[in-house]
């Protein structure tokens, strides 16, 4: 008893004694301090998140404006605004924010080397975001992934392919893989080959091709549209053909004048040849 006496007697912490924890003054300190940090949380919480919302929204004002930058740096915005509302919130208490940053980083040191290739990811999302190889709305193709992008964070990037399922990606991969953009430039190249028979005149093949192809508005007269003899086969004669479009229609133009081409030179007679195969039967 004697001992538990002593030490409620004792000055346990600067220089203030166990009955003066319970004195009015220590607990109206004590939760004024709960009061007040409760209150910057909130405060903070709701500031960042405005914060965020209004630097996100900045490239809704432009269409110039990326979304995917702007993305990141609302996000950006937004946890840093976080980190400093609970370094206020600390000093809130007494506690000395500078410790509290010395074993962040130390555990966040310890934590990044547990988690290299997380932070691989992490690494080569802020290449893409920085860079910009590719945004949201870009129809890519990423090693042998095609799709729309729907999504770029820090992580992984999200695709829709051609059938509408969701592709993720690691940011890694795609960062260290080939990527082709067909969004970025606003018109592309069609190409095809259309082989007809040796009897046929080339002349007038060459026009019906063209008359064709020219003929639809989807086609491009600048650059000029290249149709030329390209190769002699075994069994065809095979037209070379190069025609400029937009590069939103690009996929649908290319499989109709497929079909256009091959109904305009049956059309004109034009003989298109396919493989035929003779069986002899030997006699008994």
């Amino acid at each position: 008893m004697e001992k538990l006496n002593s030490f409620l007697a004792t000055e346990i912490w600067q220089g203030k004694t166990v009955g003066d924890y319970l004195s009015l003054e220590f607990l109206a300190s004590f939760f004024g301090s709960i009061l007040a940090a409760i209150t910057i949380l909130i405060v903070g919480w709701i500031v960042a998140a405005w914060l965020g919302r209004r630097v996100t929204n900045i490239s809704k004002r432009s269409r110039h404006l990326d979304d995917t930058l702007f993305n990141f740096l609302g996000s950006i915005v937004r946890y840093v605004l976080l980190g400093f509302t609970f370094l206020i919130v600390l000093n809130t208490f007494g506690v000395r924010t500078t410790s509290v940053v010395a074993a962040v980083g130390a555990a966040g040191l310890a934590i990044g080397l547990a988690l290299q290739g997380t932070l691989s990811n992490v690494a080569a999302g802020v290449m893409l975001i920085l860079f910009r190889p590719l945004k949201i709305g870009d129809f890519v193709q990423i090693a042998d992934k095609m799709g729309t992008v729907k999504d770029v964070t820090l992580n992984f990037t999200e695709l829709a392919d051609v059938s509408n399922a969701q592709v993720i990606i690691p940011n890694s991969e795609v960062w260290g893989n080939v990527i082709t953009n067909y969004s970025i430039y606003p018109t592309r190249r069609a190409e095809w080959t259309f082989g007809v028979g040796y009897g046929v005149n080339l002349k007038q093949a060459e026009d019906v091709i063209r008359d064709t192809i020219m003929a639809d508005e989807r086609s491009k007269s600048d650059p000029a549209p290249f149709i030329q003899v390209n190769n002699l086969n075994a069994s065809s004669v095979d037209f070379l053909v190069r025609v400029w479009c937009d590069g939103a229609v690009y996929f649908q133009y290319q499989a109709d004048m497929k079909r256009k081409v091959k109904e305009a030179l049956d059309d004109a007679g034009v003989n298109i040849p396919f493989p035929t195969r003779t069986i002899i039967q030997a006699a008994e």
